[in-house]
């Protein structure tokens, strides 16, 4: 039976579970986003293509489902690359689905032309992507389908991206199935005897968790070994809810925003290290030096590019999944959690009244926000200072909790990731920890949230300036230029201009009440906070590597 090339692509969409779709429409992708409609498939409209990107990737991060990101030809698609940036960085699957006026015309003078003939959409996605493709035949959907989901999940997953002409999404075809990819399995080391033994022989090793030990959602297996081998735990930025911080075994992060205890535990003697999900970058190592080197490490990670070359020791990498891995360490060890050993300990008690400072600290804040909020609130930090003092001060007693990136670090992102996480998830809060300069880049998907009524909490600091350019412009230099905003961002008016409820905060009172009015809105909720413009934040171990 014969069907429109576009009526199968969203039939395989209906299939696959997707419920949401995120894009702006442009002539060259309407067939799809009529047939989107016609199937009863949710279509979010954004307000920029970079913004509906990182919705697509927010709810794949949340549903553990494909997302989907739709963007015409030619700037539609560009705007789009770098939200396929965040994706790969965030290791989650997202088919980015962009179009080309004709296939039949290629060749001719072409307005918006994404062929190479013009901008070149195919080229331009393969960095950022696993897989990217045009389909030139209606007959060569099958395979290249085929070929972009199954590099979107095997493996350590991520973004995937197919230009389609609009002539090929008319062509009629044979109907085919594209299944998802649960027939391979996951990529497991031949062996974990060396690993068992290097934790066994350990005398003060150390667990260093990263971000990928958050997506891989390997949480039990992390307990599990720890435990059992009685190990301290610190996090990198990005892996602060891969381990309850609330857990005995938690010595804070490390990196920016990392806590003394952490910094005093690494330069202990550390023996071993072992490494789960993090590729060591610099934001990651931020103020490692010549004493906190270990004996040993031991990494567990998807790809062998980055492994074992930060640190110049010698390093036993175990390759592939990392879930499985672990579990493969835990079943050959025998290994066993000690939760009578390791009972979690409760969250500090929090009164906001006794609080005096003014302007407020922008640590208090952070406190004022987890009194406020149920423990197992999700939560999504953006790039800047903001989010560093969110690693540095909050308390994450649920694992997979707290999202965040240091290693591609779009300004922005996490506001379409909070977007797209609520409507995969919309019995939890989902709550955005962003700054003014985020919110000057990405907030009109604000607007977003408004017009489908999703109720996200943009907890935005307010100081008035791009405030880590700033300080470390500052404390490098002597001076800081073009970091301050000469008309700081009034966020609140922003964002009743687009419709969502919003709450200036001068005290950590005013955060507690407006975070109860947000838990039962009906739509997105904006809560500025105002704080000290001069306060250092946490990142001084960068600023001194940057000397």
């Amino acid at each position: 039976m014969k069907k429109k090339v576009y009526s199968i692509i969203v039939e395989h969409f209906k299939r696959w579970g997707v419920k949401h779709v995120f894009g702006i429409p442009g002539k060259s992708i309407s067939p799809l986003m009529l047939e989107l409609d016609s199937q009863e498939i949710q279509y979010v409209l954004g307000r920029h293509e970079t913004g509906c990107g990182f919705e697509a990737s927010g709810y794949a991060l949340a549903s553990g489902s494909l997302g989907v990101a739709i963007a015409t030809s030619g700037p539609g698609g560009t705007n789009m690359i770098t939200s396929a940036g965040q994706a790969k960085e965030f290791g989650v699957p997202v088919l980015f689905i962009t179009g080309q006026p004709s296939m039949q015309d290629t060749g001719k003078a072409l307005s918006q032309d994404s062929s190479q003939f013009g901008m070149d959409l195919v080229k331009m996605f393969e960095p950022v992507t696993l897989f990217s493709a045009r389909v030139e035949r209606g007959d060569l959907l099958p395979l290249y389908l085929r070929h972009a989901i199954e590099r979107a999940y095997h493996g350590e997953k991520g973004p995937v991206h197919l230009c389609i002409p609009f002539d090929v999404l008319m062509e009629e075809i044979e109907d085919f199935q594209v299944m998802m990819p649960d027939y391979a399995s996951p990529v497991i080391a031949r062996s974990v005897d060396r690993a068992v033994a290097m934790l066994d022989e350990a005398a003060r090793p150390v667990l260093f968790l990263g971000k990928g030990a958050v997506t891989a959602e390997a949480f039990e297996e992390i307990r599990i070994i720890a435990e059992h081998w009685r190990i301290p735990v610190v996090t990198a930025p990005g892996g602060k809810s891969a381990f309850p911080t609330t857990h005995p075994l938690y010595h804070g992060g490390y990196g920016l925003g990392g806590s003394p205890t952490a910094m005093d535990y690494m330069v202990s003697g550390i023996d071993l290290m072992i490494v789960i999900g993090s590729k060591l970058c610099d934001m990651q190592l931020s103020g490692f030096t010549e004493e906190m080197k270990p004996k040993h490490m031991l990494q567990f990670e998807y790809d062998l590019t980055f492994a074992g070359k930060s640190v110049d020791v010698y390093t036993e990498i175990v390759l592939g999944d990392l879930k499985a891995n672990l579990s493969q360490v835990i079943h050959t060890a025998g290994a066993k959690g000690r939760p009578d050993d390791y009972k979690l300990k409760p969250l500090p008690g929090y009164d906001p009244e006794r609080y005096q400072r003014v302007p407020m600290e922008a640590g208090e804040s952070f406190r004022a926000l987890r009194a406020s909020l149920p423990e197992d609130a999700i939560m999504f930090g953006d790039a800047g200072s903001h989010s560093f003092y969110a690693v540095q001060h909050l308390d994450m007693p649920c694992t997979g909790t707290f999202y965040f990136d240091e290693v591609f670090i779009a300004m922005g992102a996490a506001i379409g990731y909070s977007i797209g996480a609520k409507l995969a998830k919309p019995d939890k809060p989902v709550v955005c920890i962003t700054g003014d300069g985020c919110i000057l880049m990405q907030g009109t998907e604000i607007s977003t949230a408004v017009s489908h009524g999703v109720p996200v909490i943009f907890f935005v600091l307010n100081n008035g300036r791009l405030d880590m350019v700033d300080k470390g412009m500052s404390y490098n230099t002597g001076r800081s230029v073009g970091a301050v905003y000469e008309h700081p961002l009034d966020v609140s008016g922003f964002a009743m201009s687009m419709g969502a409820a919003a709450y200036r905060c001068h005290h950590p009172r005013d955060i507690r009440e407006a975070v109860q009015a947000a838990l039962t809105a009906n739509g997105p909720t904006v809560i500025e906070v105002m704080v000290d413009p001069l306060e250092i934040p946490p990142i001084l171990t960068r600023l001194l590597s940057m000397a």
